[in-house]
């Protein structure tokens, strides 16, 4: 018994260290750097300033900002609209269909997103793979340009964050009970309105949570506009990253990075919430 108390301590000990590490400190760095001044020769200066946090609102920068809040927005609900219908027939399938879905959706997980990136470069560019099948069936009579657009960050965003939208819509539809739809059907309620008033209200969690899974890492993935956007396309996660490397500009980037912080904070705190309406309805 002892033992089991003892391993138990030395597990959740070593989690909270790692997380304290690697997770809590760094933050709490980043934001001591934020509230600094910045040093030509030091990089910083320990001298109290809001300087960064303003030029946050500058008129260039909100431009920034709103297209990165767009883009992510958008691939956000590119896949929410793709990854809905494939998440409800993967949940309503037999065993066997669902595992055979499921892996092809893990698939892509064993390979590195950096390499994947690389990859759609052979699939999007002018003599690649899209363009000579659309051009077999006769479809086009020239190649379309589809590299270095917003077309091509859009479609790189959704092939690598689809999966982590799919998985968290897959386990709440999975979790659905499927006598409230029967009920609600019984009572005269059409597919659509058991689908509207039953079915999305009590898989809120599941799309809250794949859609945050989605959002953030799309404002911070810098190295898929520069592959296949050409570097014209400015997200919040290049411009942190240009700061740190490129300006040399620690306070201004770990300001950035506190504000995508705060985003996090925020759609967890939306998940959350969620998850307590949908547990209400449950009840009742």
């Amino acid at each position: 018994m002892k033992d089991r108390r003892l391993f138990k301590r030395f597990i959740i000990g070593g989690v909270l260290g790692w997380i304290t590490l690697f997770g809590i400190l760094p933050t709490v760095m980043l934001l001591g750097v934020s509230f600094m001044t910045r040093h030509t020769d030091d990089l910083i200066a320990p001298v109290f300033s809001l300087e960064s946090y303003f030029r946050l609102f500058e008129p260039a920068l909100g431009t920034m900002l709103v297209q990165s809040l767009l883009m992510a927005g958008t691939a956000t609900f590119l896949c929410l609209l793709i990854g809905y219908p494939f998440a409800y027939i993967a949940a309503r399938a037999s065993k066997e269909t669902s595992r055979l879905m499921l892996m092809l959706v893990m698939i892509p997980f064993w390979t590195n997103t950096l390499i994947r990136t690389y990859a759609m470069v052979a699939v999007l560019k002018a003599d690649g793979i899209l363009n000579k099948t659309l051009m077999f069936l006769g479809l086009i009579d020239a190649p379309i340009k589809i590299m270095y657009t917003q077309s091509a960050v859009f479609i790189g965003l959704v092939y690598t964050l689809l999966p982590f939208m799919i998985l968290p819509l897959y386990a709440a539809i999975e979790k659905l009970d499927q006598r409230l739809l029967e009920s609600a059907r019984d009572l005269g309620a059409g597919r659509w309105l058991a689908f509207r008033k039953i079915t999305i209200p009590l898989t809120m969690p599941g799309i809250v949570s794949g859609c945050m899974l989605v959002f953030l890492p799309a404002l911070g993935m810098f190295y898929i506009p520069d592959v296949l956007g050409g570097a014209r396309t400015m997200l919040l996660g290049n411009y942190i990253r240009d700061q740190f490397l490129t300006a040399r500009d620690l306070p201004m980037g770990s300001a950035a990075s506190i504000a995508m912080t705060l985003m996090m904070g925020l759609m967890l705190a939306l998940y959350y919430r969620s998850m307590r309406r949908s547990g209400r309805r449950l009840k009742i």
